[in-house]
């Protein structure tokens, strides 16, 4: 059996909150491995965010926290 993520270098994505277009690699570490901010992997269907939208939730998640 081979595994199919091999073949495959790296996807084009829509981010699911902006819309802008990132890639994300399937095959070794993507960008988001190298952020210090992690989500959960949707469960709703959902997709990826891109670097922008991903860093600006975790800007309001850390400023939410600390209040």
């Amino acid at each position: 059996m081979t595994n199919r993520l091999e073949n495959q270098t790296s996807r084009r994505l829509a981010c699911a909150r902006c819309g802008t277009e990132f890639s994300c690699s399937l095959s070794g570490p993507c960008w988001c491995s190298d952020e210090a901010f992690r989500l959960p992997m949707p469960t709703d269907g959902g997709d990826c965010l891109c670097p922008n939208c991903l860093r600006k939730l975790a800007q309001q998640s850390t400023g939410a926290g600390a209040r």
